[in-house]
This record gives structure tokens, sequence and C-alpha cells, in this order.
């Protein structure tokens, strides 16, 4: 009985950390064709044991042509043709026999097993695992929960009430969720409220200024219609008759005057009366005072928006304010500024400050809230008439051309 073959010398079948595989060479040669024809060489024997010899001198067992087939003709067994010398064998290539080196190595806990046709590139490469530098896995830790994180047991279980749902602690209500929710509404109310009080202001300070603009336009054509020259008039009616007509009474909210303030570039149309309607989008006439350079308090009260008497504040002693009347313009010099209470009417009184005297001078007094978007003050200012000049001689110097 012949012994087992050595660890990695294997046997005729192959087996083994090596075998002997043909080399894939020249195989038209006398080598490769010449299968069952060429003796195979004898191997030799060491110790007096057959088959223990060195790889390299074992026989190669022939592969004869399988049952059915017709061996395919060799180099060797081929004839020549007439008159052709016949063809050289050649002798048995020595190397037509190679080892492949085995695939060694341990298994490695996660990683597959090298085939050995990897080495040559036959399939790719598994990539490769990074190994624990300890040589071992380890479990990863569950994250630490931090300081102020709520942990809720996300398992459904029975309880003494009934069965209570695995989101049972995240949707019961609790003091802090209804006070969170009773915040939440504030705020959404209050910037609520805050946008409307944006919008209001908006329209106060520019949205009313265009609309008041466009009534002010109206009524400078209404108070150009009203100082129109009157048609003729019949001879046979007494030319003593026409001065001692007195005029007719204003009514209110008509136009009466013309209101300049060079200081700020502004002008308006006065109407008559100082009611919340009359003065609307126009300044107004207090109905008991004197009118435009009569003697007395011509008195005019408007309000503190950009589009009147925004900027009444600015006004200086000395700095002049002019009015419009029919056939004149009136020119008055700012006298004082006073903040005064609302009770206190006695600013526009005939004698500014002195109800009850006698006029001497020819006042004018204008009147508006304070301070800006409040109305517990009144701003006054007084100023006095210093010239009258006719329409007739052109625009005041003050005006500017």
């Amino acid at each position: 009985m012949p012994a087992k073959p050595a660890p990695g010398q294997g046997d005729w079948a192959g087996e083994g950390p090596t075998a002997l595989i043909p080399k894939v060479g020249d195989l038209a040669g006398p080598a490769a064709g010449s299968r069952g024809t060429e003796p195979a060489r004898a191997s030799q024997a060491t110790n007096g044991q057959p088959g223990t010899g060195p790889a390299t001198d074992r026989p190669v067992t022939p592969a004869g042509p399988a049952p059915g087939q017709q061996a395919r003709p060799t180099a060797v067994d081929q004839p020549t043709a007439p008159g052709q010398p016949a063809a050289p064998s050649r002798a048995a290539d020595p190397g037509a026999t190679a080892v492949i080196p085995a695939v060694t190595g341990a298994r490695s806990s996660g990683s597959p097993v090298l085939d050995s046709t990897a080495l040559m590139g036959a399939v790719p490469r598994p990539p490769k695992v990074d190994e624990p530098s300890d040589g071992a896995d380890q479990p990863a830790e569950a994250p630490k929960p931090r300081r102020g994180d709520r942990v809720v047991q996300l398992r459904p279980h029975q309880t003494g009430e009934g069965y209570k749902s695995v989101y049972s602690e995240l949707t019961r209500p609790s003091l802090w969720s209804r006070v969170r929710t009773g915040l939440r509404f504030s705020g959404e109310l209050l910037i609520t409220f805050g946008l409307v009080v944006l919008l209001f202001a908006g329209y106060e300070i520019w949205g009313k200024s265009a609309i008041v603009d466009a009534h002010q336009g109206e009524l400078s054509e209404q108070l150009a219609q009203a100082w129109a020259p009157e048609p003729a008039t019949d001879p046979t009616v007494s030319a003593s008759a026409s001065p001692s007509a007195k005029p007719k009474p204003a009514v209110q909210g008509t136009p009466i005057a013309g209101l300049y303030i060079p200081k700020f570039d502004k002008e308006w149309i006065v109407v008559e009366g100082v009611g919340q309607k009359d003065i609307r989008y126009a300044p107004g006439h207090y109905p008991d005072s004197a009118g435009p350079g009569q003697v007395g308090n011509f008195s005019v009260a408007g309000h503190r928006n950009r589009a009147t008497f925004w900027r009444l504040d600015e006004l200086r002693e000395g700095d002049p304010i002019l009015v419009e009347g029919r056939n004149d313009w009136y020119v008055y010099q700012v006298t004082e500024s006073l903040i005064v209470k609302p009770t206190q009417v006695e600013v526009v009184a005939p004698v500014p400050g002195r109800p009850g005297e006698k006029p001497t001078k020819r006042m004018l007094t204008l009147t508006t809230c304070n301070p800006k978007f409040d109305n517990y003050e009144r701003l006054i200012i007084h100023a006095e008439l210093t010239r009258t000049q006719p329409k007739a001689e052109g625009r005041p110097a003050e005006l500017g051309t």
C-alpha cells in the first residue's frame, strides 16, 4: 500500500496545497499535441517509495480523447507531402508544468476566503475591512441622554387604567404644555396687533397725505370759481347799494382763503368750520374769529399729520406766514409759539390770552394737536400782520418767483 503523501506534496488527483497544472504554452508543439503517443517520464523514487520525488519529476497523467471522439493528429502523426522533408519533432519541454502556490492564511472573522484565481485578477479583490485595534469586536455604546433631555418609554404596556399608548407620555397635556400653548397664542396675537398698528401708522403718514392732496386740488378749483369776476351789474341798480351790501356768511366746509408757509414750502386751502368733517382734508377757520386781514384774531385749526400742520413746531419768531384773500395778500410774522391745554380756548380770542378785551391789532393764530400722534396738548402759533399787498401787484417776495 503506498504511503500517504506528505503535507504540501499532493497526489495524482491534484489535492493538497500545490497541484501540477500543465503550463499554457506551445499548444501546437509536440509536448501538447502528442498526448497518448509520447511516453511519460518515470518518476524518481526517493527512499524506495514511488510518488514521493520532487513535484517537477512527476509524470503528467496523459489525457486521451473522450469516448466516442477521434484523437486529433499531432505534429508527429501528420504525414508530409511528397517531396517535402518531415517536420522535426521537438523534445518534451521540461518546464511544461508549473507550480501555482496555494492561498494560505487564516480565515478572519467577517472576511471571505480568497480564491486562488483572485491572485491572477480573475475576480476583484474584496474590500479591506478595518479591524478593531484590540482585535475584538466591541458593540457600539448607546448614546447617553444629555442633561435636560426627556427619556420616554416607547413600548406599549398594560396599566391599571387599561392599555397605554407608546406616545401617551408625549401627547398627554401638562402644565408646561398649556403654558407654552398660551404663550404661543399670545405671541401670535401680539404680532398680528403690531402689524395692524404699523399699517395704520403708514396710512396716517403716507396714505392720508395722498388723500388730503387730492382734496386740496378740488378745494382750490372751488375757491377759484368763487373768486371769479362777477358779471356786469344792471345799470338801473343804484351804485350806492353795492357797498352797503353785507357779505353772506360762509357755509361750513366751503373754501374761504389760501394759507402759505414759505419755510415748509407748503400751501393749503382754508375752509370754514373746525368740525371733524370740516378739517378732515384742510385747515379750518374758527367761525367766530376775524377774517383774513381784519382787526382781531384770524384763527385756523388743522390736524397734526404730514399733509397739514406736521412741522408747525419748527416755526420761529419772525418767520413769515401768508394768507391769500380775494383781492389782497396778507403777510404775517410769527411772534410767539407755546403749548397749552385743550381747555385753554382764550388763545383764539380777539386779543389772544385776554378774552373780553377789544382788539386793536390784526392777528393770526394757528392751532394743532401736540405731541405728534397724540392730542392731550395743543401747539399754538401767534403771528401779527406786517403788510398788505394787492394781488394786482403780483406775488409777494416771501413766496419767491
